[in-house]
């Protein structure tokens, strides 16, 4: 808790977002588009992160169309995925193949996360209700009886008491805005962690391979242009005996999987060059206080199955903004108001989780579990491969989402 005694400013908004990632950069533009007078707390510096989630799914690209966004968008240097393949204890198979999506654009966009937000920044300077405060870290909440009436916040110059009609928590699966509001967590769990590092790439390689699954190994790879960006899958909780092998043991692997690696890994100097990503699944139960609302990561982690979470935040705020913004123009939604944002994602969220939970426990499990035997391709996995219309289910899911949100919140004049 923050002594009342040390000195703070105040500001007075509309709606004040904590956390500056895609939920709430995505909210902070759209409820400023509708004129609603909103800001946008983000604590670090910059957007500048290693190892955020980069995928920007044709659910994201049909936001970004509505919002008139995307020309400038697609100009930002990235790569495109259609097709998914892989290997499959060394039997070629194929995932999905996104050009069977009758879409706008049927493909996944590659391209760093600061990026995303530093364009949503830029596009969001035009609105003159939208400020977004940088360096600012939400560290508690203020109350009025049983309402959340804002937050306490700290910047570089001192502390700042910002008074909100609505406060969201955008600030992801460590939210500090919902350990503050005693929200419960539903844990679901999974059965990896996730370490992620970089190879350099050179100009003449090239790989249409996007996962490699042995006996007791798993591994991702994305073509990033001049790099690759390496996902090796791990059991859960086996980072340290990972570390006991050496580096050199977990590069050996690498490579064996990954051939196409084997000039770029030196890039791989230390552990320090690796960063541990810790997977959970989990979810809250209620999303929602008086006066305050919780939406993105900080209402349910995902796993990296599937590389959606940037897209279930982002179609999460657009429900948000299509929900509440013109009820924001007139002070705080009510209590069931801001359940409505819960009821219509919840559904969605329950079953990208559930799907999430059957790859883990039908196949990242089985395969991180080793063995003697060969992996044999699971019937599922064998059908898709061989029958090319059924590419597209995959691909449905892996690209645009159950129930996937579209802009209807207005613009105001001269947004």
């Amino acid at each position: 808790m923050i002594s009342d005694q040390q000195q703070s400013r105040t500001m007075k908004v509309r709606c004040c977002i904590v956390g500056g990632g895609p939920a709430g950069m995505m909210l902070g533009y759209l409820l400023g588009r509708a004129g609603i007078d909103v800001v946008v707390l983000e604590k670090h510096a910059d957007f500048f992160r290693d190892f955020r989630g980069d995928t920007v799914h044709p659910s994201t690209l049909q936001v970004m169309d509505e919002l008139g966004l995307i020309d400038g968008f697609l100009k930002l240097p990235h790569q495109r995925l259609q097709k998914m393949d892989g290997l499959f204890g060394g039997t070629p198979v194929r995932i999905a193949d996104l050009g069977r999506l009758h879409t706008k654009y049927p493909f996944i966009a590659f391209m760093p996360q600061w990026d995303f937000l530093n364009f949503l920044r830029e596009a969001g300077r035009r609105l003159t209700q939208l400020k977004v405060m940088m360096s600012t870290e939400a560290v508690d909440l203020i109350r009025r009886g049983e309402t959340v009436a804002g937050v306490r916040a700290r910047t570089p110059d001192g502390f700042i008491d910002i008074e909100a009609d609505l406060t969201v928590a955008c600030d992801g699966r460590h939210s500090t805005v919902r350990e503050r509001a005693g929200l419960a967590v539903e844990e679901i769990g999974a059965p990896m962690d996730v370490l992620w590092f970089r190879a350099g790439r050179k100009p003449e390689e090239t790989e249409n391979l996007f996962a490699r699954i042995e006996p007791g190994k798993m591994m991702v790879t994305f073509d990033r242009g001049d790099y690759w960006q390496c996902a090796y899958v791990i059991a859960k909780g086996q980072y340290e005996a990972v570390k006991a092998r050496g580096l050199s043991a977990l590069l050996d692997d690498v490579v064996r999987m990954a051939p196409i690696l084997r000039s770029g890994i030196a890039e791989v100097k230390s552990f320090d060059d690796i960063k541990l990503l810790t997977v959970a699944i989990n979810r809250l139960t209620r999303w929602m206080q008086p006066g305050l609302l919780c939406i993105g990561d900080a209402a349910h982690a995902m796993s990296p199955v599937g590389g959606v979470g940037v897209n279930l935040a982002v179609q999460d705020a657009v429900a948000t903004a299509n929900l509440l913004a013109d009820k924001l123009q007139h002070g705080c939604p009510s209590e069931n108001e801001l359940d409505a944002v819960r009821r219509r994602r919840e559904f969605p969220v329950k079953m990208t989780q559930a799907m999430q939970v059957i790859v883990q426990n039908n196949i990242i499990r089985g395969a991180l579990q080793g063995g003697d035997q060969p992996l044999k391709v699971p019937l599922i996995v064998r059908l898709i491969t061989a029958l090319p219309w059924l590419q597209g289910i995959p691909a449905r899911l892996i690209a645009l989402g159950v129930r996937p949100e579209h802009v209807h919140s207005r613009a105001a004049p001269g947004s």
